[in-house]
């Protein structure tokens, strides 16, 4: 497919006499004079042959919009779509999946169009593509940046064999608020946590070497402060200071840039009073000039129209002037830049400057992609086949499921359940549910193809397993577009539910969200189970209350009634494909759990947003008795349900020994090491946390903020020592100008088990 050209002379002749050929051709030649230049000087030389058409096509990213193998559309958008594909108007298409319609598209962009440029071919491959591991959530839950980086490492290899060459992933907002909906696409609520999670699926998306047809590119999503949106509601304004901004939403962006990701994509909130995808602000002084960052940035689907709708752009040619001088790169799916941008320029209103930059950064992708030295490296129908599904993705699959489970509560140990001998009731519609442990967001998974909790616990054979619905969580059609409607109503299945709980030894009730009620788009008012399932679970209860709860859902919960009267309750998240092995793993212990909480779990939705990192007020305790003067709710504690780095484990672990370094100089670092021995009967795992508190300082500081974790995994008995470093970096915060300080002053430092561990040192730096 790739053209060559086999005699070097007329090659040189005709670059000598400069008669422009296809770049396909100028630029695959592996014997060619362009071989030995630098990244740099190629993209230059290519650019120096483009029209202002042209570069603004490559600024263009169109949906897919017909069938690629079939007859070339007549009429409509589609047709239009097309002649800018074989114009060289097209830089990039998303939503094209699968060898053979990549195949077809990209034969147009590169043997059609005037200088060939291949297509980046864009899909959201968030958390798997067909094969899907756990919602990013989960996966931020195992505290394993292993595991998380070998998850994305699978979602490129396999996405990677379908045609896709870059996924708009990892998302790295930040949120403290339950109630918005994709705080499932992303690491919880901490920056230090988030941003070494932000690295990792970096790392594994894009790998050591982006010209191999097994990696693809990444893209840090959103740019910026998107999770901090007004009440919880998707797409609504923000409001929130420099301090915020700085030392909550832009450190793993920050993480994400330094380990080289090649793409971030704008926000759909607005900043400041500006939408992100025409804030200069965000997108030229803060990334482009002061991260020095040299990759590009795409808009979020349609939002640099959506500024008509905000009220800051006029119309559809407004809103492209704003957009590109702000600087964001290409438009995604609001068809103004290669509506407007020419005339744009010859009135003045955009520099050609602003096009060749964007033009630039873009080419640079697509050659660091290796695209240019074969436009279909990612298109073997054969590796397709081979990759898709394979034993290996599967296994990781699995391997991070389980360790995304994180156990709330066991009361008596009743986990992990005897292997033999137990009469076992299952409950709940999502425990025979094979679509909605996929979660949001895996747009290439078939429906039916998780493991559901009832095949999993079916494998172990030597209990007998009985299973009842109890009561519908959805009704109608669970589609990814449209909104869910909630069966809040029909109970007829509550009697057959309680008659087989009654004669149980145990009862496993599966409860929760489905996975389209997290999302974007998928904000709630409310924390508590949803539809009749707290009845359900209530109900049962009354019959027999020796139940195990295994929580399937997409954000924090509120369970208060669960957490004081249920004896064991595991959170399993939206785990993927390998669900139901994974929770089955857990529940009969093969795997022990070591999960931890990304995210804290409020008592009620009225505390959100919630968070562990808050900062004091000046009247953060009880003065007296029944003294109503402090900050508090007269209805509720301040405390949470469960707190941020929360979980148990079937083995238990004592801290001891732990020790620090009690000065610090400039240029040093402060040593810390703790003693954590498994006192339980079994192997375990143990995250141990280490949290700093600032005591005072110019700008006030967070009560804890986490600043390092060690995965410990310790066998029965065994006592090993974790050891941290505190540096400038971690003691450092940035001030209200957005300047980088190290202020003097005393220091506690915390660790332990979770955020709420009392483990304390002090030390000033003087």
């Amino acid at each position: 497919m790739k053209k060559l050209f086999t005699i070097k002379l007329v090659f040189l002749y005709i670059f000598l006499t400069g008669f422009i050929f296809s770049c396909t051709e100028l630029f695959s030649n592996e014997n060619s004079a362009d071989d030995i230049r630098s990244l740099d000087q190629k993209v230059e030389t290519l650019l120096s042959k483009m029209t202002l058409e042209e570069k603004i096509g490559q600024m263009n990213q169109y949906n897919g919009f017909w069938d690629f193998t079939g007859p070339v559309p007549k009429g409509g958008h589609a047709e239009k779509k097309y002649e800018d594909l074989k114009n060289g108007l097209v830089g990039s298409m998303l939503n094209v999946r699968g060898v053979k319609d990549v195949t077809a598209v990209q034969k147009v962009a590169v043997e059609q169009s005037r200088l060939g440029i291949p297509l980046i071919i864009g899909f959201d491959v968030i958390h798997g593509y067909k094969t899907i591991s756990p919602i990013p959530i989960a996966e931020a839950a195992s505290w394993d940046l292993d595991a998380i980086k070998k998850s994305a490492e699978m979602a490129a290899l396999e996405s990677s064999a379908a045609g896709i060459n870059w996924t708009f992933a990892p998302m790295v907002d930040i949120s403290r608020d339950a109630r918005w909906g994709r705080v499932m696409e992303g690491a919880g609520e901490d920056p230090y946590l988030g941003s070494k999670i932000a690295e990792a699926r970096v790392n594994g998306f894009q790998g050591d070497n982006l010209s191999l047809n097994s990696t693809i590119a990444a893209c840090a999503k959103h740019f910026a402060a998107y999770g901090f949106a007004e009440a919880g509601r998707d797409y609504n304004t923000v409001d929130i200071g420099t301090s915020t901004l700085y030392n909550m939403v832009f450190p793993p962006f920050i993480a994400a840039k330094n380990a080289g990701v090649k793409t971030f994509m704008n926000s759909f909130n607005e900043l400041n009073g500006i939408p992100a995808t025409g804030n200069k602000y965000l997108q030229r002084d803060i990334l482009k000039e002061e991260w020095a960052y040299d990759g590009f940035i795409v808009s979020d689907w349609g939002s640099i129209t959506e500024m008509i709708a905000h009220g800051h752009a006029k119309d559809g040619e407004h809103a492209a002037e704003l957009a590109l001088n702000a600087g964001s790169d290409m438009d995604m799916e609001s068809y103004l830049y290669v509506k407007h941008l020419e005339n744009l320029v010859g009135d003045n209103k955009v520099n050609l400057n602003s096009i060749d930059d964007a033009t630039r950064r873009i080419l640079k992708v697509k050659f660091e992609l290796g695209l240019f030295d074969d436009p279909y490296k990612y298109c073997d129908l054969e590796r397709e086949k081979e990759i898709t599904g394979s034993e290996g993705i599967n296994n990781a699959a699995l391997d991070i499921a389980k360790k995304s489970i994180v156990l709330l509560k066991n009361n008596n140990n009743l986990l992990p359940l005897k292997k033999e001998g137990q009469k076992i009731a299952l409950i709940g519609a999502l425990a025979s549910d094979k679509t909605s442990p996929l979660g949001s967001w895996r747009i290439a998974a078939d429906d039916n193809t998780a493991i559901s909790v009832l095949e999993g616990l079916n494998q172990y054979q030597g209990n007998t397993v009985t299973f009842a619905k109890g009561a519908d969580l959805t009704y109608g059609k669970t589609e990814f577009v449209t909104e869910l409607k909630i069966n809040t109503t029909d109970k007829s299945e509550f009697k057959k539910a309680k008659e087989v709980a009654i004669n149980a030894d145990v009862v496993v009730m599966v409860l929760g969200e489905h996975g389209f009620q997290s999302g974007e788009g998928r904000s709630r008012t409310s924390l508590e189970l949803p539809g009749v399932q707290q009845e359900l679970l209530e109900e049962i209860f009354s019959v027999n209350s020796n139940i195990v709860l295994v929580l399937n859902n997409g954000r924090p919960l509120a369970i208060n009634w669960a957490d004081e009267n249920i004896p064991a309750i595991l959170e399993a998240w939206q785990l993927g494909t390998q669900s139901g092995h994974a929770i089955a793993q857990v529940l009969y212990g093969d795997y022990n759990p070591s999960g931890k909480l990304p995210m804290t779990f409020p008592r009620n939705v009225g505390q959100v947003p919630l968070y562990y990192n808050y900062k004091n007020t000046g009247r953060p305790n009880l003065p007296g008795p029944d003294s109503v003067f402090w900050s508090h709710y007269n209805d509720e504690e301040n405390t949470p349900l469960y707190p941020f780095g929360y979980g148990l484990s079937y083995s238990t672990f004592k801290y001891s020994n732990f020790s620090i370094t009690n000065n610090f100089e400039k240029n040093s670092k402060i040593e810390i090491t703790i003693d954590v021995k498994n006192t339980g009967a079994i192997e375990g795992k143990e995250v141990v946390q280490l949290y700093i508190r600032d005591k005072y300082a110019s700008i006030t500081r967070p009560v804890k903020e986490l600043k390092g974790f060690e995965l410990l995994n310790l066998k029965a008995g065994e006592t090993k020592a974790a050891k941290f470093e505190l540096t400038e970096k971690e003691l450092g915060f940035y001030d209200n100008e957005g300047k980088w300080i190290l202020e003097k002053g005393e220091f506690e430092v915390y660790v332990g088990t979770n955020s709420q561990t009392q483990n304390k040192k002090s030390f000033e730096l003087k």
